[in-house]
């Protein structure tokens, strides 16, 4: 099954208005990509973004969002919020929402249902810790993020899974191939058991110390399809290189 590579880039809690200028380059560099691109802004520039990025190739999304519809919850944003500004995909379960917000899987089930009523890809993220890692309960700990933080029902187009080892986000660390493929192996297996033919179509993402040094390598490891990368989007000659890897892929 042919799966269009996603490269993803997660500005998380970085970017101000003249930071835009990044997004003008990436368009330039990136005019008619084979692999499809995502940037998740913070909130604060997400409209202005998706306005920047109208006629391009770029697409904008989340990095969050609330279960609920509206209401009050102050300083939270919903998927149609998100929407409405733009967005075509969020993230959510991020291990930096897990460890920060004390994120449980049911909450991150609940999120993803929102997002997808809303109209909006919901780009679901797993993975172990170093000392989940060191015990070997990796595949046990991705099983169970799997089984309860995504929604029944889902499709290739309305999920996208993203691995990203705790251990490897920001730290230069970078798991073997071979530890990369057996995760995404073991998800592709896990999806397939659990929605059968549509769980061959679910994109699988890999996210932790991706860099135009190994993007290459990484994306053609098995059953990993693009990746959702921190710090390298944030300036676009990197992120255009790691998107120039995808597209070849």
């Amino acid at each position: 099954m042919t799966r269009r590579k996603l490269a993803a880039g997660n500005w998380k809690m970085n970017g101000t208005t003249a930071d835009l200028s990044e997004i003008d380059a990436l368009a330039s560099a990136q005019p008619d990509p084979t692999a499809e691109v995502l940037i998740c802004p913070p909130a604060t520039l997400l409209a202005a973004m998706s306005a920047a990025t109208q006629g391009t190739a770029i697409a904008t999304g989340g990095q969050d969002c609330h279960a609920q519809g509206s209401g009050a919850h102050t300083g939270d944003i919903s998927a149609a919020m998100l929407k409405d500004a733009g967005a075509s995909y969020v993230i959510l379960g991020h291990s930096e929402r897990r460890a920060d917000h004390g994120e449980t899987d049911a909450d991150v089930r609940a999120k993803a249902t929102a997002a997808i009523g809303a109209g909006l890809g919901a780009i679901v993220c797993v993975g172990e810790t170093l000392a989940q890692r060191e015990a070997e309960t990796t595949l046990d700990v991705i099983g169970t993020q799997l089984a309860g933080s995504i929604p029944d029902g889902v499709t290739g187009d309305t999920v996208v899974i993203a691995y990203e080892p705790v251990w490897a986000i920001g730290t230069g660390l970078t798991p073997t191939l071979a530890q990369i493929g057996e995760v995404h192996d073991f998800i592709r297996a896990e999806l397939t058991k659990r929605f059968g033919d549509t769980g061959g179509a679910i994109r699988l993402l890999y996210g932790g110390s991706v860099k135009p040094a190994n993007a290459a390598e990484i994306f053609a490891t098995s059953n990993v399809d693009g990746a959702l990368v921190g710090g390298a989007s944030l300036k676009a000659a990197e992120f255009s290189a790691i998107i120039d890897a995808a597209n070849a892929a």
